[in-house]
């Protein structure tokens, strides 16, 4: 009996040992992909600065309306993020985006005929341009999809509000996504 419990520490501490020699072989292989490094490994440019390059032209969209403000939004959080916050290298890619709204109600009271929960969307379709060359070298659509309550007829500044965040949401998902793209863009190595 002590024999087999000798035998499965023996076969626990293999097992460990052969994990924990697998993982330092391939730990080499990740990298952290917003870090200082160069892409292509050498003296190139980092991410960071291969992002910070990016030319976020204005999104057209109707003026005085909540589709204007929205692009305001989208490209500021753009800016942030693609630069941190620091100021713009010299641009070497253009990036234009087109953006259009959708609301839909999602569930209706059935004795007022009212929304009860409505959902914002906002789709997007995005190219980013190489100014150099004049290609396109990425090209894309996303989306983004919320919902908000709408607290009944009593409150209509609190649906305007739940409206104004659902909207807010959907424009970061929006910048997000498009930043995860180009820096799997760049992460690839162009």
């Amino acid at each position: 009996m002590w024999w087999s419990d000798q035998r499965s520490t023996g076969d626990g501490l293999a097992r460990l040992a052969a994990a924990l020699s697998l993982a330092a072989c391939v730990g080499g292989c990740f990298q952290p992909l917003y870090g200082d490094r160069s892409l292509d490994g050498g003296a190139g440019p980092s991410l960071r600065s291969a992002l910070a390059s990016v030319d976020v032209k204005q999104i057209q969209a109707p003026k005085g309306n909540d589709e204007a403000r929205l692009a305001v939004e989208i490209r500021n959080a753009l800016l942030i993020d693609l630069t941190g916050g620091g100021a713009a290298a010299r641009p070497a890619y253009s990036l234009v985006i087109r953006m259009s709204s959708t609301a839909a109600d999602i569930i209706v009271d059935t004795t007022t005929t009212r929304p009860a929960i409505e959902d914002y969307g906002i789709n997007a379709t995005y190219t980013l341009t190489e100014i150099a060359s004049s290609k396109q070298v990425v090209t894309g659509q996303t989306f983004a999809r919320v919902s908000y309550d709408i607290p009944g007829q009593e409150q209509r500044f609190a649906r305007m509000r739940g409206l104004r965040d659902a909207e807010s949401r959907a424009a970061r998902v929006i910048a997000d996504n498009i930043r995860a793209r180009l820096s799997s863009y760049f992460a690839a190595g162009t």
